[in-house]
């Protein structure tokens, strides 16, 4: 659902553009949180917590890569933010998502430039808004267990893409460019979307399940699941006590992620250089829903319709395989680099003001 230049009016995509930039500010103040205070961080630091929040940046834009077909004619890919919210955090997720779409218009000539804030607004910001409000809605109701955080990822994914579709419909009413019944297009819109949901939903909830089979201590979503322990006494419920530590038994917070990150990088490094050439072909859903309704008239050529890595492919490179795998892995590795580099930042900073606020004593 990448939307191009010239769909919807420089106004209205000016102050979607000061949204994006609102929210993208709040993030960075939440992501130092949430990438401090997590069981990796815990006397490690920036080294541990940013190249995983850097790696579903990457894994998301590897995915995105993979277009599902879900009609006659129409295809969907995911569009990330359930599953990045729910494995970093919902700060976390919305600089995940903004890395994403950043490198997608920059690098690869996908979603307009000045279309940029509208993009972040749409894809990023209500899917993780959405989907992670019915995700902490679903757990208070369900019980605690694996079961419940991949059904409520499901179910939170496949709400937030037809809200996506909703949000841009209703930002097309207000500074759409071409005169067309806004009631016909919403319908469709978050019709052929619902369909797309299943796949995000699908993708969402197989992707957090694996990560929680093997570190469910690095899934955001799955934090303080495990209710503690209770003993009768006296006919009144309490706490039992720790059990004596085991020597040889490591906590899950010491253990360090490289065994997943490399999991993870090597995936996403498959997904975008090699199951991304059988893809399907087809209009994704806004592409599709645009072109019957007849609101892409007005749609300009891209700023970055030059660049060497326009539409997925390295422009020197006849070879479609090649030039389409090439250009995924070069995808994949900027926005790891990209994003970890955003998220070391933020985390160092978090660490930087920790450290030189001054005690109570010394206040005192």
């Amino acid at each position: 659902m990448h939307v191009p230049d010239g769909m919807i009016n420089l106004p209205v995509s000016a102050a979607a553009g000061v949204v994006a930039a609102g929210a993208v500010a709040v993030s960075l103040r939440g992501a130092r949180r949430e990438l401090g205070d997590g069981p990796l961080a815990e006397g490690h630091g920036a080294e541990r917590t940013a190249p995983l929040a850097g790696l579903v940046a990457a894994f998301v834009f590897a995915v995105q890569m993979l277009n599902f077909p879900v009609a006659a004619g129409t295809s969907g890919h995911l569009l990330g933010g359930a599953l990045a919210a729910i494995l970093v955090g919902p700060f976390t997720g919305v600089l995940c998502i903004a890395v994403v779409l950043l490198m997608q218009g920059i690098l690869f000539a996908d979603g307009g430039l000045t279309a940029l804030g509208v993009n972040i607004t749409v894809m990023g910001v209500v899917t993780v808004l959405v989907s992670y409000g019915i995700f902490r809605a679903l757990l208070r109701v369900l019980p605690r267990g694996r079961h419940s955080v991949t059904g409520s990822a499901f179910v939170a994914a496949l709400v937030s893409v037809p809200a996506s579709a909703a949000a841009f419909t209703l930002l097309y009413a207000i500074g759409g460019t071409t005169d067309v019944p806004i009631g016909k297009m919403l319908t469709a819109m978050v019709g052929v979307h619902v369909l797309i949901g299943i796949g995000e939903a699908a993708i969402t909830a197989l992707t957090v399940g694996a990560v929680i089979a093997v570190r469910p201590d690095l899934v955001h979503g799955a934090r303080g699941l495990a209710a503690p322990l209770k003993l009768r006494v006296n006919g009144e419920l309490v706490d039992a006590p720790a059990p004596a530590s085991v020597p040889t038994a490591a906590p899950a917070a010491a253990r360090s992620p490289r065994g997943l990150l490399a999991a993870g990088l090597g995936t996403a490094l498959l997904l975008a250089g090699v199951v991304s050439f059988y893809a399907s072909a087809s209009p994704d859903g806004l592409e599709k829903v645009a072109a019957d309704k007849g609101f892409d008239k007005k749609v300009e050529e891209h700023a970055a319709a030059d660049s060497p890595l326009a539409d997925y492919g390295v422009g020197d490179i006849s070879n479609t395989r090649l030039s389409g795998g090439l250009a995924g892995v070069i995808g994949v590795g900027a926005t790891v680099v990209v994003g970890s580099g955003i998220f070391y930042v933020v985390h160092r900073r978090r660490t930087t003001r920790s450290t030189s606020a001054p005690s109570t004593a010394e206040r005192a």
